[in-house]
């Protein structure tokens, strides 16, 4: 059963926020609740939104995905190297275009002549304010990768079978790559 503030409808009311600590690209803050069972606090991130890539290759095999392999610090006691698809974060004031542009060429190396919206999505809203735009990437040319001193990637052409056999076999796990390729592949855009 829903429970609601009896003066705006809302489950609970953020009396308070709070800055924890402010990095380089996310703020960290803490909020103070009310509900209806008392006050409490969380923490979360607050993000300045990012977008996911699905770039889409036909090739003399067949239509392939471009994925990449990237190094995750945080997974796994000694981090771990996980399938994904491009990604990256909006910098103040750039259109969200422009960020799925610059992170296609940063991460893979391709360059793409079309973005087609796949729609936006809440990556983890108990944890972060972060939305996600998706795109598939057509036209792809290679132009050479440029990724960041602190990013660890490796680029693969997946057959577009073999990505979903990846997904169902718990192989790619990444959710934001789930979200689009699934969302591509419903839409026949796959």
């Amino acid at each position: 059963m829903e429970r609601s503030h009896p003066t705006d409808g809302l489950p609970a009311r953020v009396l308070a926020r709070r800055t924890i600590h402010t990095g380089r690209k996310f703020r960290f803050d803490a909020l103070s609740l009310r509900t209806t069972d008392g006050e409490r606090e969380i923490c979360g991130i607050r993000h300045p939104g990012a977008v996911v890539l699905l770039p889409i290759l036909d090739t003399q095999e067949g239509r392939c995905v471009v994925l990449i392999r990237n190094f995750r610090p945080l997974l796994g006691d000694h981090g771990k190297v996980i399938w994904e698809l491009p990604a990256g974060t909006i910098e103040p004031g750039e259109p969200v275009e422009v960020t799925a542009h610059r992170e296609l060429v940063e991460e893979t190396g391709y360059r793409a002549s079309h973005l087609a919206p796949l729609g936006r999505f809440y990556t983890t809203p108990g944890m972060t304010d972060e939305v996600m735009w998706a795109y598939a990437a057509y036209g792809l040319t290679h132009v050479g990768a440029k990724p960041e001193p602190d990013e660890f990637i490796t680029v693969e052409q997946v057959p577009v079978s073999r990505a979903l056999a990846m997904i169902d076999a718990g192989d790619l796990a990444d959710a934001k790559s789930i979200v689009a390729i699934l969302t591509a592949h419903r839409r026949g855009m796959l």
